[in-house]
């Protein structure tokens, strides 16, 4: 399970050149990465208090406590303090004071598969770090107003929906030597794993952790018609930027770059093709 910390990463981000679209964010996980898209200017104050969380490494050590197949899997709750060492033990997110439950506020953003939503009490205004993937299209039941005021989405998965299918094939039972879940008792009744325990195995060691990780991008056109692509950058790593004009996207590398001497976080693409879409793809 250690092992994810050694595990390839992509931050992959799409960016229009024409509108700046939202903040992306990767989760990264044993069985994939998922790139999700975040609603910015339509749930500011769900995705200002999701980042915030990001930023303050309250995610650290993070695992997956509650996967319901065909419906959602959550997660932000509950960390391994020390994950990675020989001091393990079971914490709790640090959560902050209460958020405003947007999902009445502006457009309609349904619990459609792929989304990600905020996780709360039956008090509308409850949620604070845990949030949840939706598996399928939970609209019936989560964007019902008298359902908890409704579950706010504050973000779409743009990419890693293979990862998502495999969330979803997670059993209850035995048979499969993989992918199971297990009853662990409150609130771990539905605890996703790798793989049922042995009488002695620690149950930390197939826990399904997940890695947050954001990348801020942003994509001006400068007055000779250049784009000047800027991005925070991943540390002792090559970072290439790529482009497509087709979606679904094929991806070309960017090869005639004008990289300023003094930082590695910002590009010039000289092209001036108002049709590309950019990413920032950074393999460890």
């Amino acid at each position: 399970m250690r092992a994810l910390l050694a595990l390839s990463l992509t931050l992959a981000v799409f960016i229009s050149v024409t509108a700046q679209a939202g903040t992306f964010v990767r989760f990264r996980t044993i069985l994939g990465d998922v790139e999700v898209e975040l609603l910015d200017k339509e749930r500011p104050i769900t995705v200002q208090n999701f980042l915030q969380y990001v930023r303050d490494g309250a995610y650290n050590g993070m695992f997956f406590h509650r996967m319901v197949p065909d419906f959602v899997m959550q997660g932000g709750g509950f960390i391994n303090t020390g994950l990675g060492t020989t001091n393990e033990h079971l914490g709790q997110v640090p959560a902050r004071a209460p958020i405003t439950n947007e999902f009445g506020i502006g457009p309609l953003i349904s619990n459609a598969a792929g989304t990600i939503a905020m996780a709360k009490t039956s008090d509308p205004n409850s949620a604070t770090s845990q949030f949840f993937f939706n598996l399928v299209n939970n609209a019936s039941s989560l964007d019902l107003t008298n359902n908890s005021g409704g579950f706010t989405v504050f973000g779409r998965v743009v990419g890693g929906t293979n990862a998502l299918a495999l969330f979803n094939s997670f059993v209850g039972q035995r048979t499969p030597s993989t992918n199971v879940l297990v009853n662990a008792g409150s609130p771990f009744n539905e605890l996703p794993v790798t793989h049922f325990p042995g009488a002695t195995e620690n149950i930390f060691s197939i826990l399904i952790y997940c890695d947050v990780t954001l990348m801020n991008v942003t994509v001006d056109k400068q007055t000779d018609g250049f784009r000047k692509i800027s991005w925070s950058s991943a540390l002792n790593a090559t970072n290439v930027v790529e482009y497509t004009t087709n979606f679904p996207p094929v991806w070309t590398t960017l090869t005639n770059l004008v990289r300023p001497t003094a930082t590695n976080s910002v590009a010039i693409d000289p092209s001036g093709d108002p049709n590309r879409f950019y990413r920032v793809r950074t393999a460890y």
